[in-house]
């Protein structure tokens, strides 16, 4: 069995390197695997609708090797952290 990466325990800080990681029938399945670097960190209220606090926090993420902003936001369970060795 495959072991599938986790997100942060904490929310992601603007400057972190992170991996996209959503599933195979998620509209924005494109990025999947895509090494980014978070420019932009958002809160809004769903972590009160759901009770998970972590999912108030979106982001606005670009590739590691380009300067640009992908034209999509993730949540914070979309993305998993890069440990600074890969």
């Amino acid at each position: 069995m495959e072991d599938v990466p986790q997100p942060a325990p904490e929310p992601y800080s603007i400057g972190e390197r992170v991996r996209v990681y959503v599933a195979e029938d998620d509209p924005d399945r494109r990025f999947h695997g895509s090494e980014c670097v978070v420019v932009d960190r958002f809160e809004d209220s769903l972590g009160g609708e759901t009770g998970r606090a972590l999912d108030r926090y979106s982001y606005r993420v670009r590739p590691a090797d380009g300067d640009n902003p992908l034209p999509v936001g993730f949540r914070h369970f979309d993305l998993v952290p890069i440990a600074e060795n890969e």
